[in-house]
C-alpha cells in the first residue's frame, strides 16, 4: 500500500516559540498527486520532509501504508520514496547516466538491469538516451535538469515522491511545459505524490487535492474544485482567490466537472477536448464551434462528454459561495 497518513504529527524546533508543524492528521490516498499550498514558512516542507525521517517528528506518527515509518530504517526508507528538490539536486560530476543509476546501484542491481532502466527514464521524460545519457549537468538547461531529477527519483520505480517545489527556479514557459509532463506521467504511473508549492495556479492545475496549511496547521484537505467552491475560511478563500471566475475556469480542469461517458458512446463528429485542458479552454471551443456538447479523452479513449450547462453549473456553485 502507497497511502500516507498523519496522525496527529508535530515539530516543534529548538528554541522556536511555536511548532513547525502543529497536530497534523490526514490521510494520503494511494496514487494522489496533493499538492502541499500554503504561505512561506506555514510548515509544507517541514511536513513533506518528516514523510522521508529527513526530520523525525516531536508528536505523533506517520504511516506508510500500514507501517509507522519509525519502524524503517531511513536508508531503506528513503530508497522506497522518490525525492525531487528545487535545483533538481545532480551530482555535477557524473554524467546523465550515472546520475539516474544512483538508486539503482544503491539497490544492487546488475548493469544491464540498470543501463536498461537508465535509458526507459531517459525517454520516459522525453530526454532521448543517445543525445543526453553521456552529458553532464552543466551541459543541460534548468528543465532538462528537472527531468533528469525526475528521472532519477522514479529510478527504483518507488511508489510514493516527494516533490519540493521542484519547478521554482524555473522560468514560466518551462515550468509550465514540465507541469505538463507530471500530469502526463501521472497517468501513465499512478505514484502517491506530496507535491510542495506556494503558486496557487500551479496547485489547482496539478492537484487531485489540495492540503492547505496556515501556521504549522492543515486547514483544509480537499479536492481543488471545493476548495475553490466552499473554501474553509477566510484564509483560505483570500489564497486561492475563490471570487475571480475567469482564472478559475482557467485551472480547473475539464475532469472536474465532465460527465462520464455514457456505456459504447461515440462522440459522432464532436468537437474533442482532453481531460487535462481547462474549463476555459472548454468554453472557448464551444463557442467557437456551437457544439452542443463537447467528447472529453484521455489518450485517444472518450472518459466523458461536457456541455456548456456543466461548465455554467461549475460557475454558479463558485459564484454561490
Amino acid at each position: 500500500m502507497s497511502t500516507i497518513r498523519f496522525d496527529r504529527v508535530s515539530l516543534r524546533f529548538p528554541g522556536s516559540p511555536r511548532p513547525a508543524v502543529d497536530r497534523c492528521s490526514c490521510e494520503i490516498e494511494s496514487g494522489k498527486l496533493v499538492v502541499i499550498l500554503g504561505h512561506s514558512g506555514c510548515g509544507k516542507t517541514t511536513l513533506l520532509k518528516m514523510v522521508n525521517r529527513l526530520y523525525e517528528p516531536t508528536e505523533g506518527k506517520i504511516y506508510l501504508g500500514d507501517t509507522n515509518i519509525r519502524q524503517i530504517k531511513p536508508t531503506a526508507l528513503r530508497q522506497q520514496i522518490g525525492y525531487v528538490i528545487q535545483q533538481s539536486g545532480l551530482f555535477p560530476h557524473m554524467t546523465v547516466a550515472q546520475n539516474v543509476g544512483v538508486v539503482p546501484k544503491l539497490l544492487g542491481w546488475n548493469r544491464s538491469r540498470t543501463q536498461s532502466r537508465i535509458d526507459e527514464l531517459l525517454t520516459l521524460v522525453k530526454l532521448p538516451p543517445n543525445e543526453y545519457r553521456h552529458r553532464y549537468p552543466a551541459q543541460l538547461s534548468g528543465g532538462q535538469q528537472q527531468r533528469v531529477g525526475l528521472a532519477r527519483a522514479l529510478a527504483g520505480d518507488p511508489k510514493v515522491m516527494l516533490m519540493d517545489e521542484p519547478f521554482g527556479a524555473i522560468d514560466a514557459i518551462t515550468r509550465t511545459g514540465l507541469q505538463d509532463e507530471i500530469l502526463r506521467l501521472q497517468r501513465q504511473l499512478n505514484k502517491t505524490i506530496l507535491f510542495v508549492s506556494h503558486d496557487v495556479e500551479e496547485a489547482l492545475r496539478l492537484a487531485d487535492r489540495l492540503m492547505i496549511m496556515e501556521n504549522g496547521q492543515i486547514v483544509q484537505y480537499d479536492t481543488p474544485f471545493n476548495v475553490l467552491t466552499k473554501p474553509a475560511s477566510q484564509f483560505v478563500h483570500d489564497l486561492v482567490g475563490a471570487d475571480d471566475m475567469v482564472r478559475q475556469l482557467s485551472l480547473l480542469r475539464v475532469e472536474t466537472a465532465m460527465m462520464n461517458a455514457p456505456e459504447n458512446y461515440s462522440h459522432n463528429g464532436e468537437p474533442i477536448i482532453d481531460r487535462d485542458d481547462s474549463l476555459r479552454d472548454a468554453l472557448s471551443l464551444i463557442l467557437k464551434t456551437g457544439a452542443g456538447r463537447l467528447a472529453v479523452q484521455d489518450n485517444g479513449a472518450t472518459v466523458g462528454v461536457l456541455t456548456l450547462e456543466h461548465i455554467r453549473d461549475s460557475t454558479s456553485l463558485v459564484a454561490s459561495t
